[in-house]
């Protein structure tokens, strides 16, 4: 596939948006009452960080990107 730069830098800002709203729900997901808040915000990172890697990766497999 033949896309120019401003439409593949549009899909990488797509995929860091789908990845913030993944780390966000594995972060809300992960807090427990009584638990420290710094917890969740490491669960959710490494959501965040999986995700975006899975994105790109299928993204470039499949030769969007």
């Amino acid at each position: 596939m033949k896309l120019s730069f401003g439409v593949k830098v549009l899909v990488v800002i797509i995929c860091i948006l789908i990845s913030v709203i993944v780390a966000i729900v594995a972060g809300l997901m992960s807090h427990a009452p009584g638990s420290p808040i710094s917890e969740a915000v490491l669960y959710g990172g490494g959501a965040f960080a999986g995700c975006l890697i899975l994105c790109l990766t299928v993204l470039s497999t499949l030769g969007v990107l």
